[in-house]
């Protein structure tokens, strides 16, 4: 059983992970805005709000955790045409998409590198990106893009830098997920046309990401730290 810190976890992707890693046996500590539910309230558009949430999630866990996943996020339109709202739009996407995410990172880095003595030590990183991190997304998302490609090249940096003193990170991008905002979004677009973009014909279960989260937190191999797995339904092929 592995102690895991989860944020995002009251809904869509983080609430099905939550519910699979607790299935598996493991004890989660999650987050979320508004908290309840078992849950850690922080708001990571709060700057430094990561620093915080840390140590309480670090107490509740007893003072050890094995695995963070970094699943919390926003994708808020932004119009390049309003000078204010866009930048706005910027600092908030960033700010919780990125920053809290690296600063957890941070956190959990220097915890791995010392908790529990050299034959336990190290631990897993698991960031929830986007496809759009990769292909890049929609005229009102450039941020949202950029905050998750960002997100891909920590990721990369932390296996990298990292990997000798077993702490392994990996990447997961979905694409469309059949989740509230996801579907918003479909709505708004033009659901079947988006579909029609995905050969699988249809978008991604959150049960889908979910067991691919529960299985690089606790049974892929260390060999596929760095590693970035795409949950798209081949819509986007690298």
């Amino acid at each position: 059983m592995a102690n895991i810190f989860l944020t995002g976890a009251s809904r869509g992707i983080g609430a099905a992970t939550r519910a699979a890693l607790v299935a598996a046996g493991h004890h989660v500590v999650g987050q979320s805005t508004a908290g309840g539910d078992g849950l850690i309230a922080a708001d990571f558009a709060v700057p430094r709000a990561a620093d915080a949430v840390w140590q309480q999630a670090l107490a509740a866990a007893g003072g050890r955790i094995d695995v963070l996943i970094n699943n919390a996020g926003v994708f808020e339109a932004a119009d390049i045409g309003d000078a204010d709202g866009f930048a706005a739009a910027w600092a908030r996407s960033l700010a919780i998409n990125l920053q809290s995410a690296a600063d957890l990172c941070r956190h959990a880095v220097l915890h791995f590198q010392t908790h529990g003595g050299a034959k336990v030590q190290g631990g897993r990183i698991i960031n929830v990106a986007s496809r759009a991190g990769h292909r890049g997304d929609s005229p009102a998302h450039w941020h949202y893009a950029a905050a998750k490609g960002g997100m891909l090249a920590m990721t990369k940096s932390i296996a990298r830098a990292y990997a000798g003193q077993n702490i392994l990170a990996f990447s997961v991008t979905p694409g469309f997920t059949m989740t509230g905002m996801a579907q918003d979004y479909l709505a708004s677009r033009g659901g079947d046309k988006l579909l029609a973009d995905i050969p699988l014909g249809r978008v991604a279960a959150p049960e889908e990401v979910a067991e691919t989260i529960r299985w690089l937190a606790s049974d892929a191999p260390a060999s596929l730290t760095g590693a970035t797995i795409d949950i798209n339904g081949a819509s986007y092929v690298r």
